[in-house]
């Protein structure tokens, strides 16, 4: 066999990432590229599916555990990694695990299976929850006078008696998947000689906007945990350093969480591709996101009558643009017909809204004109355009036809050529099972409002970006329906709030 004839090397690889304690920017940069370059995503219940848009491209495949209830085996999960990594010749397989990969994650054996199997992997350490729930909640696990030294246990209860006696000398016990056995711990360690007085929290969620503490001694945790409705996945702490959080408190009481999106969980859709900027400004504000991919982009099913039409523009007088992704569209088929922005020049040019102008600025083209108000709806009203003008709208197969109706009103003559196609995306059930929790729902575009509606219903508060986008809201069944003011995503982050405080704005 001649070289060019010999087999190419399997690309089986596995990386196993530490997706940390749920604050998703605590995800390390070498577990964000290992999932952006992923074939495959496995990922449990504990790391947060926020993650997930660090690779769009990758099949998803949920594995969670729940406290003591199992949705898949560990031995189903083992194998499953190594199918996944040997499938078509060999994939790079992403198995995202809350925390620390070493930290009880059972990552070890995971990484025996795959050596069992031949397959190359890779750990991809994480920021455990045994030193970031205690840090959120204002609680080091060390401290110069405090404590010179700290161990991290399992909860479970069989380990107690002699294996607690051996830690007498250790400052702060930090206790994982402990909540259940709390009161037998407690008991145990007290038994072992701790003092029943020694300060104790137990944080819930820790580093999530949903963190929640409670706080006693050694001997009333647990039932100050059972008050305060406490349950997993929670991490407890036992020491003096707990004294600590009266003067190093922050994250639950800084002013990025006093508003009405602190703690509340706000479901932003988007495409299959690309993760959304409006998530940065509801976490920033004490939201926990969940971004929902509702809609993915497809090429257009009439590629050789759009390069037909986009060789030839003569006789337009205005290109109109509604999305930006539809920008990126148009330029994209431009480039693949050897144009640039050049061709354009003698045609005008209508973007739907601020952010569509701003798209189409970064590629060298100043919009002739955008309407008052972002709309398509405004933009028939409004566009400059002489009876007998011909506009054309550059779109997807699902634009709605009130910018048709607007311009044919005034007698303008318009086209529509498809640029690309809407279709739906469907997120794993996982995510969908988080969604119906959701307080409020974000929609940036009508055909987001109806893949929501098809996928899970109308049963939600949700926030429009624009009188058109409520108006499909409405259309599709959604009865909570509040608008932003203005096509901004701090605008939108603002009726998100007003949708949780119960107050639908009235439409512009």
């Amino acid at each position: 066999m001649t070289a060019d004839a010999s087999p190419s090397p399997s690309r089986a690889f596995v990386s196993l990432i530490g997706a940390g304690p749920g604050d998703p920017g605590l995800l390390t940069l070498r577990g964000a590229g290992a999932l952006q370059n992923a074939d495959v995503v496995l990922f449990d219940y504990l790391a947060n599916p926020e993650l997930l848009r660090f690779c769009p491209q990758a099949e998803t495949i949920y594995v969670g555990k729940k406290g003591f209830s199992e949705y898949i085996s560990q031995a189903q999960i083992n194998a499953l990694i190594v199918q996944k990594a040997q499938e078509n010749g060999g994939q790079r397989v992403a198995r995202l695990k809350g925390g620390d990969v070493f930290v009880f994650g059972r990552g070890s054996e995971e990484a025996a299976a795959c050596v069992e199997a031949g397959v190359p992997f890779e750990i991809v350490s994480g920021v455990t929850s045994a030193v970031a729930a205690p840090a959120y909640a204002g609680i080091p696990v060390t401290h110069r006078e405090a404590a010179r030294s700290f161990a991290v246990l399992t909860g479970n209860t069989q380990e107690g008696g002699a294996h607690y006696e051996r830690l007498s000398g250790v400052d702060t016990l930090v206790l994982l998947m402990g909540v259940r056995n709390l009161d037998q711990i407690s008991a145990d360690l007290i038994a072992a000689g701790r003092d029943p007085q020694t300060p104790a929290a137990t944080v819930q969620w820790g580093t999530t906007p949903q963190q929640r503490v409670a706080t006693g001694t050694l001997a009333t945790i647990a039932e100050r945990v059972r008050e305060a409705g406490l349950e997993a996945p929670a991490v407890t702490i036992v020491g003096e350093v707990v004294r600590l959080r009266d003067t190093l408190r922050w994250f639950d009481t800084s002013q990025e969480f006093g508003g009405a999106l602190a703690g509340r969980t706000v479901a932003v859709t988007r495409t299959r591709e690309g993760a959304s900027a409006l998530s940065d400004v509801l976490r920033a504000r004490g939201a926990s996101v969940l971004e929902v991919p509702l809609i993915r982009f497809a090429p257009t099913g009439a590629e050789a009558a759009l390069h037909a039409r986009l060789r030839d523009l003569g006789g337009v007088s205005w290109l109109l643009l509604t999305s930006n992704q539809a920008v990126t569209a148009l330029f994209t088929h431009l480039d693949h017909l050897g144009l640039d922005a050049r061709h354009l020049a003698g045609v005008r040019v209508a973007a739907v809204g601020p952010s569509t102008a701003r798209s189409l600025a970064e590629r060298g083209v100043r919009a002739d004109f955008v309407p008052g108000t972002p709309g398509a709806r405004h933009l028939g009203a409004e566009l400059p355009a002489r009876p007998g003008d011909v506009a054309l709208h550059l779109t997807s197969q699902v634009a709605e036809d009130e910018l048709a109706r607007g311009l044919e009103a005034r007698g303008v003559r318009y086209e529509r050529a498809e640029l690309y196609r809407t279709e739906p995306a469907q997120p794993t059930e996982h995510v969908v099972e988080r969604l119906r929790g959701a307080d409020v729902v974000t929609l940036a575009s009508g055909s987001a409002a109806r893949h929501l509606a098809a996928l899970a219903g109308t049963d939600f508060a949700v926030a429009a970006m624009g009188p058109q986008t409520a108006d499909a809201a409405r259309a599709a069944g959604f009865t909570r329906v509040t608008v932003a003011p203005a096509a901004t995503l701090e605008a939108l982050a603002d009726a998100a709030a007003q949708a949780i405080r119960g107050g639908a704005a009235a439409t512009p």
